[in-house]
């Protein structure tokens, strides 16, 4: 869990997560050309690729290779002990 937390802390990587929410399996090419053009993130496609790392280790991102093209897909499952945790304690159902 602490991985997730750490993905977590970082605002482009929060930023990465809400732009595969809105658009999943995008490329890395992809990703960087609406961080840029959406959220005048000015990164390089290296400090992206490294992000995509460490979500892609706390399990948030899933990636699927298709020829030389590596597409990269949100998974919110990491997400759900932080749910039921603090938004859903003692198995409280949402109201």
């Amino acid at each position: 869990m602490s991985d997730v937390f750490k993905a977590l802390a970082d605002p482009t990587r929060r930023t990465i997560l809400d732009e595969l929410t809105e658009r999943d399996g995008q490329t890395l090419f992809e990703i960087c050309v609406r961080l840029s053009s959406n959220h005048g993130l000015g990164s390089s496609r290296q400090a992206i690729s490294q992000h995509l790392d460490v979500l892609e280790a706390a399990g948030l991102v899933e990636t699927r290779r298709e020829g030389r093209y590596k597409f990269h897909h949100i998974n919110v499952g990491p997400l759900e002990p932080i749910v039921e945790r603090w938004l859903r304690p003692n198995g409280r159902s949402e109201q």
